[in-house]
């Protein structure tokens, strides 16, 4: 079987200013620093990571724009998944200026921030969602676990549009909850335009009292086996969430788990899960 590519789908770069980064805490040191493509490049080699697709951190235009210019800089950022304003009336016109800028896969906007609780519902976010449509790029869903219900709808207003869901929707792991998470992700997963990402979760865990203690592959594995059973090997890709991932987890540490995790199955659900579905979902 030829060889297929392992790629890091998702990962994020910045230049750390604290007015900008609001959400890195006191707890979150580790993270109060630039992480940039050299970073990424020493991270990947640890993994044994061949490409990465880079995701947005800041809700700007700036970022986005910083974003592509580190990407064709860099060989190994395949991707990036950016950020426009996809509630705004100036939508369209903004998207005219990314024309040839052949990185830019995907749009993302930080859901699981927003006040309004059915945001992901709001009528101007649809419009934009279906400007989108017939792109080429996909939407990535960030969302937490509540918002999953009203998620499932709006996925089924767009069925044409590609989505990728990050972090499993960001499951109550240090709880220990699994319902009604995981309903909600069979009841999605049936949806076939839906992709999702295996990221983020040691983050739900309790890191911020255990640190890397605060996690251990079975206490991940009951949310990693309904992310299977929802999705399936072929609709999964793995990602690390590095840098955030580096408050709980080493880079090269949670690619063992999930290589780990995958070891029986088979060598073409492996390839998917590590490289295979990202390079047809993003079309790398």
């Amino acid at each position: 079987m030829a060889k297929i590519e392992t790629i890091d789908a998702h990962h994020h770069l910045w230049r750390y200013t604290p007015a900008e980064y609001g959400w890195i805490d006191e707890e979150m040191q580790a993270l109060r620093r630039d992480f940039l493509p050299k970073d990424l490049i020493a991270a990947m080699v640890t993994a044994g990571i061949d490409g990465t697709v880079a995701v947005q951190a800041r809700q700007t235009m700036e970022e986005t724009r910083w974003l592509l210019d580190m990407a064709d800089d860099c060989e190994a950022i395949r991707g990036v998944v950016g950020w426009a304003p996809i509630a705004g009336e100036e939508f369209p016109e903004c998207m005219e200026e990314f024309d040839g800028r052949e990185k830019l896969r995907g749009l993302r906007h930080v859901i699981q921030s927003e006040m309004d609780e059915h945001y992901i519902l709001r009528e101007d976010f649809n419009s934009g969602i279906r400007t989108l449509e017939g792109s080429g790029l996909v939407y990535e869903i960030l969302i937490y676990e509540r918002h999953l219900a009203d998620t499932i709808y709006f996925v089924d207003e767009h069925p044409d549009q590609p989505f990728v869901l990050d972090h499993v929707a960001k499951p109550l792991i240090a709880g220990g909850v699994l319902q009604p998470w995981a309903s909600h992700m069979m009841e999605l997963g049936l949806r076939q335009n839906v992709w999702c990402k295996l990221s983020g979760m040691v983050t739900e865990a309790d890191w911020r009292v255990a640190g890397n203690a605060g996690w251990s592959p079975e206490t991940l594995k009951p949310y990693l086996d309904v992310a299977v059973e929802a999705f399936g090997p072929d609709r999964l890709m793995a990602g690390s969430d590095w840098p955030v991932c580096l408050v709980a987890s080493g880079y090269a540490q949670w690619f063992e788990v999930l290589r780990n995790y995958f070891a029986a199955f088979s060598e073409t659900e492996r390839k998917a899960v590590f490289g295979g579905t990202a390079i047809a979902v993003y079309g790398l």
